[in-house]
């Protein structure tokens, strides 16, 4: 059974991406994305994280309300 923490912080850890509140506001202040590019598509990713964003949201997971507040929160930055 997965009892894995399924919230933004853990989100970045599963990213290999520093995780601190911090550290997670300013990823977000300093990445772009375009209004016709999917998240997973973003080039900022390197390719296992696109695959485990898009595997993710494919699966419609536990991750996938995660990475959809994400999402939003990149695109509400710009």
């Amino acid at each position: 059974m997965d009892t894995t923490k399924h919230d933004i912080n853990t989100l970045f850890a599963q990213l290999g991406l520093p995780n601190s509140e911090k550290q997670i506001d300013e990823f977000i202040a300093n990445h772009e994305l375009e209004d016709t590019t999917l998240l997973q598509n973003a080039p900022f990713w390197d390719e296992a994280q696109q695959h485990f964003l898009a595997e993710s949201l494919e699966e419609d997971g536990a991750w996938s309300e995660v990475i959809d507040e994400l999402d939003v929160r990149i695109r509400q930055s710009n």
